[in-house]
């Protein structure tokens, strides 16, 4: 699993697998298996802001603080992500 930092945020880590760099941009949060089952999956803009499109486990101040993160971080998580996948950001 592609982790975006080697560290956890809010007791998180913010990874993808390699079966959805077909879609477009996103991080899964979890702290325990990284799998896409029980995550919270952040769909990234262009502009470092999200679409949460599942909450997993997270509660409302661990997701804002992960979006934060993400806003602050977007440009290299999207170095990252372009390793593995030619799709870019999320455009919904």
């Amino acid at each position: 699993m592609p982790k975006y930092f080697p560290y956890k945020i809010c007791g998180y880590y913010l990874y993808f697998t390699a079966h959805c760099v077909l879609e477009c941009m996103h991080a899964h949060a979890s702290d325990e298996e990284l799998t896409e089952t029980g995550s919270a999956k952040f769909f990234v803009r262009s502009d470092g802001s999200t679409r949460l499109m599942n909450r997993g486990r997270l509660s409302e101040r661990e997701i804002r603080i992960i979006q934060d993160f993400i806003r602050e971080n977007y440009e290299s998580m999207y170095m990252t992500w372009r390793t593995m996948s030619a799709n870019g950001y999320y455009e919904g």
